[in-house]
């Protein structure tokens, strides 16, 4: 399924381990960080740290309760949004062969979606963990900037930069968080009370599944769900677009002078044209992140999450691929740091319809609690549960 870029040998799983797969972007000591690139590939030497986000699963490791089963593929370099990716063949949806996997954690999404891995890292700078997740039946986290540690951790644009876990369910995604931070666990919180639901132009059975989820969780719950609107969406989506593209050509600047026929033609294209933003226009976007920051913290004193879908409709096919960049809406809670779940709810089709769950910094707790109940309601039955033992 091309999910792997590199698997690892796995003698003899300890009963009950959690089978771990990590984007090809995090250091781990002893195998090569290929970052999707062949490039990068080609000069990699054998990292001789582990990066600092995998000291929680090095734990677990060590006393039986997890075992990492390999490397994932990825979008190259991080810098795009489809998972296609020609070096290392691009890996296989499930749901469908004919669509895209979602970017840039593809492998990721691929491997857990197909149970290849119980649980995986990806990263998210403007949507990566949460579109493949969108897009291949699954359950993925970004996190709140800052949360993971980033050391070891192969850049794409560091001020926007997040890893975060995926898994088939709610609650294998906080297992996999409790490995990526020791000690994560939702279950004492309370669900959220007050959800503000956003309505960005969406095909309408995607709303539809959403709405019927929400009307659930609020009957089986007792919480509140009410229309509310970002008026400072659009500009924060552009903002953020300016934000990542200026920082994605700082960081592979000299990769691309040096070697851009020889990347991925869309990554080459991309990082020529992230040539082209001045500081000007960079620092206009860090004044509307901050507008961007007050607003959503005022909606944040209203409700307690905001509920959207991740993509206004169905995932393209691997030939309009591109598309997935018009039809994407998550890229505006990087600009603000703030955490959002993707989560597969059942839409009565082949499909799910992925619901975003945002909230202020540091609500994951909030957000994963809250999406427990939502799943419990909704009816998507992926693969096995590894958080069920």
């Amino acid at each position: 399924m091309n999910a792997f870029i590199q698997r690892l040998s796995v003698p003899e799983m300890p009963p009950g381990a959690v089978r771990v797969a990590v984007k090809d972007l995090i250091d781990m000591a002893g195998l090569p960080t290929t970052n999707g690139s062949k490039v990068i590939a080609a000069g990699a030497e054998p990292a001789a740290a582990d990066a600092a986000c995998m000291a929680g699963t090095r734990r677990a490791e060590a006393e039986g309760r997890a075992v990492i089963v390999g490397k994932t593929n990825m979008h190259e370099l991080a810098f795009g949004v489809t998972g296609i990716n020609p070096w290392f063949g691009t890996p296989v949806n499930p749901i469908d062969a004919s669509l895209v996997p979602g970017g840039s954690s593809s492998g990721s999404a691929v491997a857990v979606a197909t149970g290849e891995a119980d649980v995986a890292f990806g990263s998210d700078t403007g949507g990566s963990v949460r579109m493949p997740a969108a897009c291949c039946g699954i359950v993925g986290l970004k996190t709140t900037r800052g949360r993971i540690p980033l050391d070891g951790v192969y850049p794409l644009a560091p001020s926007l930069d997040t890893v975060g876990p995926m898994a088939p369910t709610v609650a294998a995604t906080s297992l996999c968080m409790s490995l990526l931070e020791p000690g994560f666990d939702p279950t004492a919180t309370a669900p959220a009370g007050r959800i503000g639901r956003v309505r960005l132009p969406a095909e309408e059975w995607m709303d539809a599944a959403i709405d019927r989820a929400l009307g659930a969780y609020a009957e089986r719950s007792g919480a509140t769900v009410t229309d509310v609107e970002l008026p400072g969406w659009e500009a924060a989506t552009h903002a953020v677009m300016v934000v990542m593209s200026a920082e994605a050509w700082q960081v592979h600047r000299r990769l691309w002078e040096a070697h851009r026929d020889e990347l991925s033609p869309d990554v080459s294209r991309r990082l020529e044209m992230s040539s082209m933003f001045g500081a000007e226009e960079v620092a206009e976007s860090w004044e509307v992140a901050r507008a961007w920051a007050d607003e959503l913290k005022r909606r944040f004193a209203e409700v307690d999450l905001l509920a959207l879908p991740v993509l206004a409709a169905a995932p393209p096919t691997l030939e309009d691929g591109a598309r997935l960049s018009e039809i994407r809406y998550v890229a505006p809670f990087n600009l603000a740091g703030t955490p959002a779940l993707s989560q597969p709810l059942e839409a009565g089709g082949r499909l799910p319809a992925p619901l975003q769950l945002a909230g202020p910094a540091g609500a994951e707790e909030l957000i994963m609690a809250t999406g427990a109940v939502i799943e419990d309601l909704s009816g998507w039955s992926p693969h096995r549960d590894p958080a069920a033992g």
